[in-house]
């Protein structure tokens, strides 16, 4: 038996953008050709993009796939190209890698595993196929093999666990293919990004080489493909317990192609190291992709943003510029530019500042009740970022409103019995002017609501919540604090020093009230404690009390007290999760209904539950 030169390729692939995924397909195989490579294997779903929801549904959309797979066809003369479809037989809907090699389709094989937990919902769409079964599938007036199939290269077996299919344990495919003599399992994913995940999929191809006794070979999709999901495009290959390739994640390239030869000839084993400035590292990297992603699919022509000088706008702030920086720096100006088509009104010569400015706007939208020292953060960290920088009072539109109120009621209002309303029309009259703006140059407009913030409610419904993306609304207000921190020091933006400096504040009380977002809310550490417990781990109040008592030094009444309110205010605020603005996911875990974690709108708000903590003795 020879050695074969294996290839792994990511694609940022769009769904329903046949042209630009076929195009990248063609280029990785084009590359791979050029290396003399063997054996190519691409991407989960390649063909039609993972997120393509619920087109999969559609009678047509499998049938375009297919037209797309004759298309891949002739470019496959001297090499094999294993490439994700999904394929529809009887009815059913299947996940599929199928095996182009000399112009010729050697078979297909189906995903035996659906992905179905937090932002995986693969059994709406597909079915899961039984292991052991083969059929046959007609197409281009043929018939191929259809099913669980291992297929042959130069004398080395190779088969397939298909993303989630490597994740079970015992029932994985993985331990059938050991048993049918494989020397190689690919494994082609659309593995969502989460910050620490990486290391996990290390893991995996780590232990499954060894205790497989195969090649492992991963590769995953890269980008953000359909507006939340962020694919980071990880190629992992490994032997015998050794990883020994690893690339580099969340690439501004639209193809990625990596290398190697099978089996390992000395190759030595990759030191994989894991810091704690890793999770602030891909929170970064990934949240700047997922912005040139979606300005560039969009065909938007940059970014608005009310800049508040607070945490949450700041960081921000800080993503798009670094969203620049990295895609200058990954792609050179000229196709940065290209690609988010401002090749034609943006001159290629021009710097990151110079570009920052022409497609990111902010603006400081100041009241009576703001401080001359937010302004001051807002304002310097916009200089030193190079955007551009509006400032206006939006005074008179809140007199406006509030007059009119007034009238209707007939009676004023006041801080001690409207305070909410009053609070509430400084952050929505806010909207409409900024909306102006985005829409005028024809720019996404983004809102700054955080995680925490969408746990409680803490947020005003068409104010600061108004916009086209949240690019925060998957993280915590405590993880963004110290984010900052960190981007000051460790990534040189000297501007977020301001920024800093001051106590997170919503800046909507007379300043003579002195008002905090934690004096609103609690501290943000003990928001995010009971977040986890109670949202990602799906525990009860009382569940909540128990541990977290032994884990924090708080007095069991004052803790009962910070228990109660985050349950009764994450029950009543549901309605506000729902209509948060297209939210990346970032994090292990988010609130997003639409992704991650359903709620009744309507619900008994845990009264019983939260009766039984209270009895509890303390």
């Amino acid at each position: 038996m020879s050695p074969i030169l294996l290839a792994g390729a990511t694609l940022n692939q769009t769904p329903l953008d046949w042209e630009g995924n076929l195009d990248n397909i063609l280029q990785a195989i084009a590359m791979a050709k050029e290396k003399n490579v063997d054996l190519l294997c691409l991407p989960e779903l390649s063909i039609t993009g993972y997120g393509s929801e619920d087109l999969f549904l559609s009678y047509w959309y499998p049938k375009k796939a297919l037209d797309s797979l004759q298309k891949i066809l002739p470019y496959t003369q001297d090499i094999t190209v294993l490439v994700g479809l999904p394929c529809r037989i009887h009815s059913q809907l299947y996940n599929c890698m199928a095996v182009l090699e000399d112009r010729e389709i050697l078979g297909f094989v189906a995903k035996q595993f659906l992905a179905i937990d937090g932002v995986h919902y693969e059994g709406r769409w597909f079915t899961p196929w039984k292991a052991g079964e083969v059929t046959t599938i007609e197409c281009f007036d043929g018939k191929y093999p259809f099913g669980d199939i291992i297929f042959d290269k130069h004398g080395h077996k190779y088969g397939f666990e298909i993303c989630e299919d490597a994740w079970r344990g015992s029932k994985r495919p993985g331990h059938r293919l050991k048993k049918r003599g494989v020397d190689i399992i690919f494994n082609p994913s659309a593995s969502h990004f989460a910050m620490g995940k990486s290391e996990q999929r290390e893991l995996l191809v780590k232990e499954s080489s060894k205790e497989l006794g195969v090649a492992y070979f991963y590769v995953n999709l890269l980008g953000n493909e359909s507006g939340r999901m962020i694919f980071d495009g990880e190629v992992l290959y490994a032997e015998e317990g050794e990883v020994l390739l690893k690339n580099k994640l969340l690439s501004f390239q639209s193809v990625q192609l990596q290398t190697f030869h099978f089996p390992a000839k000395g190759a030595k084993p990759l030191q994989l190291t894991h810091n704690s400035q890793t999770k602030n590292e891909e929170f970064m990297a990934a949240s700047t992709l997922a912005l040139f992603d979606y300005l560039r699919k969009s065909r938007s022509r940059g970014f608005v943003l009310s800049l508040s000088g607070g945490a949450d706008s700041s960081t921000i702030a800080i993503l798009v510029a670094d969203m620049v920086k990295r895609g200058v720096e990954m792609l050179g100006a000229p196709l940065f530019l290209k690609k988010i088509h401002r090749e034609n009104d943006i001159s290629p010569s021009s710097n990151t500042k110079e570009i920052i400015k022409e497609i990111f706007t902010t603006a400081y939208q100041g009241t009576r009740n703001s401080s001359t020292a937010t302004l001051n953060s807002a304002q310097n960290l916009a200089k030193s970022l190079g955007a551009t920088f509006h400032h206006w009072t939006i005074d008179e539109e809140v007199s406006s409103y509030t007059h009119k109120i007034e009238n209707a009621l007939g009676r004023k209002l006041s801080w001690e019995k409207d305070d909410i309303a009053l609070q509430n029309i400084q952050a929505r009259a806010r909207s409409p002017i900024i909306w102006m703006l985005a829409n005028i140059k024809n720019f996404l407009l983004l809102s700054t609501s955080n995680r925490s913030e969408g746990d409680l409610g803490y947020a005003t419904m068409d104010g600061d919540t108004s916009g086209s993306i949240s690019p925060i609304a998957a993280v915590s207000k405590d993880f963004i604090l110290q984010w900052l921190r960190w981007a000051e020091k460790e990534k040189a933006y000297e501007g977020l020093s301001y920024v800093n400096s001051l106590q997170p504040t919503a800046e909507l009380r007379p300043q003579e009230r002195s008002q905090t977002d934690e004096d609103d809310l609690m501290p943000y550490p003990i928001i995010s404690a009971i977040e986890k417990l109670a949202i990602r781990d799906r525990r009860s109040p009382m569940d909540v009390y128990l541990i977290l008592k032994e884990e924090i030094s708080l007095e069991p009444s004052v803790l009962k007290g910070y228990i109660a309110k985050f349950f009764r205010l994450w029950s009543i605020n549901q309605w506000k999760r729902e209509r948060l603005a297209v939210s990346f996911h970032l994090d292990e875990f988010n609130v997003d209904p639409k992704t991650w974690y359903r709620f009744p709108v309507l619900s008994g708000g845990y009264r019983e539950e939260l009766a039984l903590m209270e009895k509890l003795e303390e």
